[in-house]
């Protein structure tokens, strides 16, 4: 319970807020509204969801609308008045008297609902107010908000709680039929006044939520616990003061109970009694309105009043008695209000968010609230800004209000030269307020410390711009403000960190990064670009501006192969000049590795180095065609998620316990521009990640070769691997040493490693390297070449190494490949002394032309005596064999020519005589051809002089069978002969094939006999 000892009443100011009208009736504009002039009928007025509600002392209740026109009126109590009314969710609750009956009667009605037959609202429930055989009147009633609970108290200080109200007016239930009211408060020398509900709050936080009703009396305040735990107990004491009737009222937020007393106004919360606020003299009523009390004091004569009184009555045209009404805020501590009216005031109405004032008198007065921009003005005209700011929490201004009234007091402290108050004003305005208003402010060197103070929280709130940013950090930079510069970009970044889980940053990234790096605050931004993940500013801060390619370099091993490929892309070349060992590492690392890039392996021990310096190598021309664009930069913001604290020092490997999935490893191509000043090196590179990529190496090839990457297109892979093949013969044949040409000569010859031999061979003829030539046209099939290429080396300068080069090159290839033994018969030939040189080796590959019938011998004679090297003596021996040959071969075909012409003779004979009808045929024959029997009777004779036995021809054959058979052969070939004619594109191609044969052959088969095309057009 509070104490009771006097409390320092607080000080109200006032203002006019409220502006006064008269309200004329509708239909005549003359008078106040019909229903209110007598006004000394109207026994009660409350405001409802249905309208504004006037009960008179007939009895009757009449529902207003906004002109105060009566909707709805009914007999609510017969032959009596009504006391009291309270309405909630459209159910009225009123309490009256009535001549039939002795006592109060309490009734229930809906005001949704309306009776056929009387057109009033449905009854719901009727009862007597009674709790003892005595009785005594109401004095007051409260109705909770959701109907539950009804309070009602009496002139004798009972108090009467009636509870589940709403669930017992359902329409099955007797009309009588109310809860049993229970006597919850009891102070016979008390009445009781003031009755009020405390309803729960919305914050489920509260620490007491429940429904509790503050009971007042004439001396003391109670509260009653309704509803909850530890509800149904007793009434507790809050204060021993207490008020007269009509001066309780609950506030507006149905949280306190505010009493009026002659000294000040009270509020009661359950806590107890909270700072009165002072409002000295005699008060009739209270009303709340909004966040706004109305007190009405009662009638006074002019000449028994204060001056400020006598003043108030006199304005008003008071010439007897006058009621005050005061409008004030109790939160704010204003007096909106004060007026006088003469002849007292009936009825304080708060409705339709207007405050009604009705006199004895039967006029009615509308106080209108002056819009918000109104009451600000006034109090800006005053330079109350508290208040002005207190007035738009009260009234939940938008946010733009409250900037407002920030900026207008910021700036009013800036004409004053508070500079330190004006800011933080000015401060408070962010977000609504234009950054450069205040920023112009505060531009002078003598005021830079406030406009610090500004665009730091502008920047904590995440509304700065790039501007911003720059102004904020160049003023850092110009005060050589080291502390402030670390607490604002470290202590920020941390704040939106934990802030903010999307990482949003208080300040402009790129922007500050730039600026630190022109002031020359390289560790600032090296850390701002670490921390969020800005890799390509990190390394040029650290590689550019810092020169700290160690730190650069651990940066990028830990960034992943992903991120490091772009970057390095970009600055592989400065790295290499400067830490040659650990980049050349690091990008072999970065292009063998699937996944999180380790410092080293057991792959190390099998790569083979050179160290054998060189110049610089004319492979530029072959990175030019290779070289492929850097990819973009792909910035990870979420790894600044990751990172926590000073965990940001290095970004996060992938140690957790899941393994990652397979990253697709760069191209090696990406890097070869970097190692044209490291040829070294990049012979290490090359071999390195051939043979950790793919397995490849000069030496004997590994046991377990590396498993391809899945995510690797296997012809980038081939192109990658010819890339760096063909790379690293260039750089072996540039080197010079015997190590490096014996390398080169290793790639040429291997079968399994991937070397362009086009490329190959362009190199080597580049760089002279006569074993790499002879190699590849080895295996292009290019024996021809190689021949030509001893020769002409015999030619430019004549050697016997050259002439037997080409010797055993004939040895060689010459069984494979005959026509070589043309060219090489021509180069002996040439000249004089290669001929006396290799008279021998020309007997040799005459013997095997002839042999191998490689060359005719008019071929032979004509090679031999295109010039006056060869003599005739030379082949002599040969020639003669060969003529003797040819005469035998001749001999031979003679032969054969008079066979076929007898044989061509006997058959033209043969076909003569049996073409000649003449001549006699006479058959000797005396054996069966088919069975070889004795011929006897009957038996067939045919002209091919074949004889047989009747019996043994089939079907009395007009054939020969034997004779059958063979022309049947025959006659099949000249069928398919003739079908081969038409089939040209079969001949042409066996034409092309074998040239003069196949033509000769088609004239031996018919297929180009003219007169067959002759049938065939006909």
């Amino acid at each position: 319970m509070a104490n009771t000892s006097a409390v320092a009443a607080s000080a109200l100011r006032q203002f006019a807020f409220f502006d006064a009208h008269p309200v004329k009736d509708v239909h005549d504009l003359a008078s106040s509204p019909e229903i209110f002039k007598n006004a000394s009928e109207i026994s009660t007025v409350v405001s409802s969801s249905a309208g504004l509600l006037a009960a008179d002392i007939h009895g009757s209740v009449h529902v207003l609308n906004q002109d105060f026109v009566s909707s709805m009126s009914w007999v609510a109590h017969l032959g009596g008045r009504v006391t009291h009314m309270a309405e909630r969710n459209g159910v009225l609750v009123t309490v009256g008297e009535e001549d039939a009956v002795r006592g109060s009667f309490i009734k229930i009605w809906d005001l949704g609902k309306t009776d056929k037959k009387s057109l009033a609202p449905a009854l719901l429930r009727s009862s007597k107010v009674q709790p003892s055989n005595k009785l005594h009147p109401v004095s007051c009633i409260a109705l909770s908000s959701t109907l539950s609970f009804l309070a009602i108290g009496l002139a004798d200080g009972t108090a009467l709680l009636y509870r589940h109200l709403d669930q017992s007016l359902s329409p099955t239930a007797s009309l009588t039929a109310l809860p049993k009211a229970r006597i919850i408060h009891e102070s016979s020398s008390e009445p009781i006044t003031g009755l009020g509900f405390r309803e729960p709050s919305a914050d489920t936080d509260a620490k007491d939520n429940h429904l509790h009703l503050f009971i007042a009396t004439t001396n003391s305040v109670y509260l009653y616990h309704v509803s909850g735990k530890g509800s149904g107990g007793s009434s507790v004491l809050l204060d021993e003061i207490g008020c007269g009737l009509g001066c309780a009222v609950i506030d507006w937020r149905a949280e306190r109970i505010v009493l009026a007393r002659d000294e000040a106004v009270y509020a009661y919360g359950l806590q107890g009694r909270e700072p009165p606020y002072a409002y000295e003299g005699y008060k009739e009523s209270i009303l709340t309105h909004h966040n706004y009390v109305v007190v009405v004091s009662p009638p006074t004569t002019a000449t028994a009043t204060s001056p400020a009184t006598r003043k108030l009555a006199a304005a008003a045209g008071a010439d007897g008695d006058a009621s005050k009404v005061t409008v004030f805020d109790m939160e704010n501590k204003v007096v909106g209000y004060t007026g006088m009216f003469s002849g007292g005031v009936r009825q304080v109405i708060s409705e339709w968010g207007n405050i009604y004032i009705l006199t004895n008198d039967g006029q009615l007065t509308r106080l209108a609230e002056k819009s918000t921009s109104a009451k600000l003005s006034m109090l800006y005209a005053k330079a109350l800004y508290p208040l002005a700011l207190s007035l738009a929490q009260t009234q939940h201004l938008d946010e733009s209000y409250v900037a407002d009234i920030h900026r207008q007091q910021g700036d009013y402290l800036y004409t004053k030269g508070d500079w330190d108050g004006a800011m933080a004003c000015y401060v408070k305005t962010i977000g609504w307020v234009k950054p450069s208003y205040v920023v112009r402010k505060f531009l002078d060197a003598q005021r830079i410390h406030n406009l610090v103070t500004y665009l730091q929280e502008l920047h904590a709130l995440g509304l700065a711009n790039a501007d911003h940013t720059t102004l904020l950090l160049n003023t850092y930079t110009k005060l050589k403000d080291v502390a402030r510069l670390d607490s604002f970009i470290k202590t920020e970044s941390l704040r939106s960190d934990a802030a903010d889980s999307k990482g949003e940053l208080p300040f402009d990234l790129d922007t500050a990064i730039r600026v630190c790096r022109q002031a020359g605050y390289f560790e600032h931004a090296s850390y701002l670009a670490k921390r969020y993940g800005r890799h390509e500013e990190y390394l040029r801060v650290m590689i550019e501006d810092a020169g700290k390619y160690g730190e650069a370099l651990t940066y990028l091993r830990h960034l992943g192969a992903d991120a490091a490929e772009s970057n390095l892309a970009r600055y592989g070349r400065a790295m290499l000049d400067n830490l040659p060992e650990e980049t050349t590492q690091l990008l072999i690392d970065i292009c063998t590795i699937s996944g999180p890039l380790t410092t080293a392996d057991a792959w190390d021990a099998a790569s083979q180095q050179s160290s054998t310096p060189a110049n610089t190598p004319s492979y530029l021309s072959y990175l030019a065609l290779s070289r492929a664009p850097a990819p973009e930069d792909k910035e990870e913001e979420s790894k600044a998620e990751e990172e926590e604290g000073e965990s940001a020092e290095l970004p996060k490997t992938h140690s957790s316990a899941p393994a990652p999935p397979e990253e697709k490893r760069p191209s090696p191509t990406l890097y070869f521009a970097h190692f044209v000043d490291h040829p070294s090196y990049f012979v290490h590179f090359l071999e390195s990640v051939a043979a950790r990529r793919w397995g490849q190496s000069l030496s004997p090839p590994l046991s377990s070769p590396p498993s391809s990457s899945e995510n690797e297109d296997e012809g980038s892979k081939k192109r990658d691997q010819s890339a760096v093949w063909n790379t690293l013969l260039e750089l072996y044949l540039d080197g010079g040493s015997q190590e490096q040409q014996d390398n080169a000569l290793k790639i040429l010859t291997s079968d399994t490693l991937p070397c362009d031999k086009t490329h190959a061979l362009i190199l080597c003829s580049s760089y002279s390297y006569t074993p790499g030539l002879v190699v590849l046209w080895e295996k292009l099939d290019m024996y021809e070449d190689v021949l030509r290429f001893w020769m002409d080396k015999h030619n430019a300068t004549p050697s016997d190494s050259a002439s037997a080069e080409v010797v055993q090159a004939l040895a060689r290839y010459g069984p494979s490949h005959p026509h070589l033994y043309e060219l090489v018969l021509r180069f002996f030939t040439s000249t004089p002394e290669l001929l006396t040189r290799h008279q021998a080796d020309v007997e040799k590959i005459l013997e095997h032309i002839e042999k191998e019938r490689i060359m005719p011998p008019l071929g032979v004679v004509q090679v031999l005596s295109r010039n006056g090297v060869a003599s005739v003596g030379l082949v002599k021996g040969w020639l003669m064999g060969r003529i003797k040959e040819a005469r035998e071969e001749v001999q031979t075909d003679q032969q054969l020519i008079n066979s076929y012409r007898l044989e061509t003779n006997a058959k033209l004979k043969q076909v003569a005589e049996l073409e000649d009808p003449m001549h006699a045929k006479v058959f000797s024959v005396t054996r069966c051809s088919q069975c070889n029997g004795q011929l006897d009777l009957p038996s067939v004779h045919f002209m091919c002089n074949h004889s047989y036995h009747q019996r043994c021809l089939l079907d009395h054959d007009t054939e020969c069978p034997l004779c059958a058979r063979q022309h049947g052969v025959i006659q099949e070939i000249r069928r398919n002969n003739e079908r081969m004619a038409d089939q040209h594109e079969l001949f042409l191609s066996d034409v092309r094939e074998n040239g003069f044969n196949a033509v000769a052959s088609g004239f031996g088969k018919g297929v180009l006999n003219m007169t067959r095309l002759e049938d065939i057009a006909a």
